[in-house]
């Protein structure tokens, strides 16, 4: 009996190192095979890995459109992430606009259908509890497709002055979006430049402490990057190191603005050797089992499923995926008024226009309606 059951054991471990070394001899390129998703994967939600190195499933998009927000470079299909983030988004859109009169966020990008290594534009945003806001108010009409791809960031930072803050375009609204967004607990991180992050500690009279939140960092002068902690319970997400108590604003800070010694002139060194491409297989294994899901209908803001406004738990974020459903459990004022939603694009009102009729009818809904789904004219 012994015998039998040694014979198994050593089996059984055969099997694992096995197939452990399968997941690892996944040489697909990260970056194509990642980039390559067009839609989530129908899983139960979680983020897998660590910011910079992992994917995400059951990710959900954000809508494109709503009271307080428009999704910018959606070509990009990179408005996918985890109900938490979802939720931090819409929750900070409203509270930004009612608290601190922000007309409303503009939405950079948050991550891919599935997470994982980007083409291009980012090392972070893999497993869709990253984001970037743009440091520009929303405008008051709703753009169109083409100008959601073209229209530029504005830069707060004086041409050709790197760690020099532009008055003319950086406000005391900027401040207070930024501090909001901050202020959030499920918030470990947010990344600015290191000017603004200066200009922070320099003119900030409210509530400071959540300062230390903010971070410097390299570009970041037209955008913010929230990060969220990872959820509770989520053994899969590798979590970040705590931010050292304080402010943030004494010696790191100053550091970015010391003089930088001027390089003596070296003779020409052989160029490094391309970088490794990153594989597959250097993911966490489970990212292997989110691209051989199944797809999760993605929600093209024309109809269902669609992502519910955020509530005031940050936790909430699984989607009601029909909305006739979710009407049944409204009350009849709250369903009338959702089924009244304007579905074209210059019928959309914004909390920015409390002066246009169209607004009045569906703005002040309760925390959970959905938000009108509108899609872009090109």
């Amino acid at each position: 009996m012994n015998l039998f059951r040694t014979v198994a054991l050593l089996a059984a471990t055969l099997a694992t190192v096995a197939t452990d070394a399968a997941l690892a001899s996944d040489n697909r390129p990260a970056k194509a095979t990642f980039g390559a998703m067009t839609l989530g994967s129908s899983q139960e939600s979680q983020p897998i890995g660590f910011y910079a190195k992992g994917c995400q499933a059951g990710a959900m998009q954000l809508p494109y459109d709503g009271p307080n927000w428009q999704v910018m470079r959606l070509e990009r299909n990179r408005r996918w992430g985890q109900p938490q983030m979802i939720s931090f988004i819409q929750q900070l859109s409203r509270d930004a606009a009612a608290r601190d009169g922000w007309p409303g966020l503009l939405i950079g990008d948050i991550s891919q259908p599935r997470g994982g290594p980007m083409v291009n534009g980012h090392a972070s945003h893999q497993i869709g509890l990253d984001a970037d806001i743009w440091l520009s108010p929303m405008p008051r009409q709703r753009l169109t497709g083409q100008q959601r791809e073209q229209l530029s960031s504005i830069t707060m930072l004086k041409k050709g002055e790197y760690l020099t803050i532009d008055n003319r375009n950086w406000t005391e609204g900027q401040a207070r979006l930024i501090m909001r967004a901050a202020s959030y607990p499920q918030v470990q991180r947010v990344f600015v430049n290191p000017a603004i992050k200066k200009k922070l500690c320099e003119t900030w009279r409210g509530d400071r402490t959540f300062m230390g939140k903010v971070r410097p960092i390299g570009g970041h002068d037209s955008h913010f990057h929230v990060r969220l902690y990872c959820p509770a319970g989520v053994p899969n997400c590798k979590a970040q190191p705590e931010i050292q108590p304080g402010d943030g604003c004494g010696k790191d800070l100053d550091a970015w603005f010391a003089p930088r010694p001027a390089r003596k002139p070296t003779s020409p060194i052989k160029p490094p050797p391309k970088p490794r491409i990153m594989t597959v297989g250097d993911l966490p294994p489970a990212c292997q089992s989110v691209l051989s899901a199944s797809s999760r209908r993605g929600d093209d803001n024309m109809g269902m499923p669609y992502a519910p406004l955020a509530s005031a738990d940050s936790s909430v974020g699984t989607p009601i995926t029909m909305l006739a459903a979710y009407q049944e459990k409204m009350t009849a004022p709250a369903a009338m008024a959702t089924a009244a939603m304007p579905s074209e694009p210059a019928a959309v009102a914004t909390a920015a226009e409390p002066q246009n009729p169209a607004a009045a009818g569906w703005i002040a809904l309760p925390d959970k309606v959905p938000v009108p789904r509108v899609r872009p004219v090109y």
